[in-house]
């Protein structure tokens, strides 16, 4: 992205126009979190409305999480190719019919399918969403500012999605459907007005890889699917088993077809950025324990403990609001101590609140165990999760950077997918079936571990990108392979934000 001197983004004061953007960008995703958190605390009371088995009911998650999860490359290259604001006027537009649509049906099928199309929706406003920040504010301090801004309303949804659902669930599970759709109107009607029109993309980049979209998307969407339903087929059933060969042969076939398509649909050099390459392993990594994490601590808490919905959720909110209330100043952090220093030490808070969590037996109380593991989740989070989103769109050309954003959103969704459904059948394994307490802790104990463990990958893999950040540069040749445009170091002439590397691997 080229920046000038007048370039309104890069001033230290944003003018209305550029926070309009911003607000209704995270709007968007405020929406999107919030969706996906509200759902999950009605989920009783829609089984016993809509008369709905536990293995139907869990299609009413498992279905936005398909959509969204499979579609989000697709989501991320059509921003690029067809226009961001086009993109995702028209994806939000699909949020707002399909949460009426949603609130509306007396069919769980119906139910189920609505959801599918918000997860597809999502898929499309998510990377369109990020792609126009990290296009509209320069690379650098003003982008990591409107990145954390943006971060910590996504987060910020989520954690009040668990405390809203529980009020409106009281007055009927519909409105958990229906409450978005007024707000989803009023974005989509301000994004007309704000959202800038950015030129069209240069000629020779508007090619449509159609054999990738096929076999990448399939191969997502037959992951998230597997991985979903193997706790119901069985992993070491032949469906399971099968399912991931034909994935594995998708994906060769993606592969094959990227490194040969004129107009591929993910270039694999955009991998070769180190950087990019580490925040999407540890966003599959950070998102998908805390997925994990979220999912046994609510067993844990309404199943053994017998608390409410609404208690639950009010026990998650010390973690939300850490987020929320960091959200003005993270930018400034990120610009003094850099991705690289912040994302270990975000893990390394994550992982330590899961640690923490393993202390839960029948008689745990709030002050005790939830309360320290929900602080050390909510510093982990408002550090890891703005630094992960900053280093996997830095370094990347304009239009590129729905393709980034695609990449980072997949992460976080198939991340979720997989930890989640390898949780849900360790606790089976380990509680055998039995629903006493001591049954129920056989199956949480050995589930935190796999979440933490996760999460102590996602430490490793930081942490080398923060020791490789670290290293001195050795030769003039390096520093000019590396260094960004706007350091002296940097040849004239280069988009600003775009290593000379990067270039190279385009």
């Amino acid at each position: 992205m080229t920046t000038t001197s007048d370039d309104p983004s890069t001033t230290q004061a944003w003018s209305p126009r550029l926070w309009g953007t911003l607000v209704v960008l995270c709007a968007a995703l405020f929406l999107d979190a919030l969706d996906v958190s509200m759902v999950g605390v009605a989920l009783p009371s829609i089984g016993t409305d809509l008369h709905l088995s536990t293995s139907a009911l869990q299609w009413v998650v498992s279905g936005y999480v398909l959509g969204y999860g499979g579609l989000l490359l697709l989501g991320g290259r059509a921003a690029d190719l067809l226009g961001r604001r086009r993109v995702f006027l028209i994806a939000l537009a699909v949020f707002a019919a399909a949460s009426l649509l949603g609130g509306l049906v007396d069919d769980g099928g119906l139910l189920i399918a609505a959801r599918f199309l918000k997860g597809v929706s999502a898929a499309f406003t998510a990377p369109a969403g990020l792609s126009i920040i990290t296009t509209t504010f320069a690379e650098g301090p003003a982008r990591n500012r409107a990145l954390s801004i943006y971060t910590t309303c996504g987060a910020s949804g989520f954690s009040l999605g668990l405390v809203l659902s529980g009020l409106l669930t009281s007055a009927g599970w519909r409105w958990t459907f229906l409450m978005p759709v007024p707000v989803a109107l009023i974005a989509l009607a301000a994004a007309f007005r704000l959202l800038p029109r950015q030129p069209a993309p240069p000629r020779g980049t508007s090619g449509y890889d159609v054999a990738g979209a096929i076999t990448g998307t399939g191969s997502l969407l037959l992951l998230v699917f597997t991985v979903t339903e193997a706790q119901n087929a069985g992993w070491a059933s032949a469906r399971t088993i099968g399912s991931l060969a034909a994935v594995a042969v998708l994906m060769a076939l993606f592969l094959v077809i990227e490194s040969r398509a004129a107009h591929p649909l993910v270039r694999l050099g955009i991998f070769r950025n180190g950087g990019v390459a580490r925040a999407n392993i540890a966003a599959l990594a950070v998102f998908g324990s805390y997925a994990g994490f979220q999912f046994i601590a609510t067993l844990y808490l309404q199943r053994l403990l017998g608390w409410s919905a609404l208690e639950m959720a009010l026990a998650f909110l010390p973690a939300g609001a850490l987020v929320a209330l960091s959200a003005t100043k993270m930018g400034a952090v990120v610009d003094r101590f850099g991705t690289a220093r912040l994302l270990p030490l975000g893990v390394l808070s994550l992982t330590a609140g899961y640690a923490l969590f393993l202390r839960l037996d029948e008689h745990s109380g709030f002050l005790g165990l939830v309360l320290p593991s929900m602080v050390l989740l909510g510093v982990g989070f408002a550090l890891a999760f703005p630094s992960v989103n900053i280093a996997a769109t830095n370094g990347v050309a304009d239009d590129e950077q729905g393709l980034a954003s695609g990449l980072v959103n997949t992460a976080f969704q198939v991340g979720s997918a997989i930890v989640l459904a390898a949780a849900t059948a360790v606790i089976t394994a380990g509680s055998a079936g039995g629903q006493s307490p001591q049954a129920q802790l056989d199956g949480y104990r050995p589930a935190l571990l796999l979440v933490a463990g996760v999460s102590l990958a996602a430490l490793l893999v930081t942490t080398v990108g923060w020791v490789l950040e670290r290293r001195p540069v050795r030769s003039t040749e390096e520093a000019a392979a590396v260094a960004p445009v706007g350091d002296p170091t940097a040849a004239a002439g280069e988009p600003v934000g775009t290593s000379r590397k990067v270039l190279a691997d385009r």
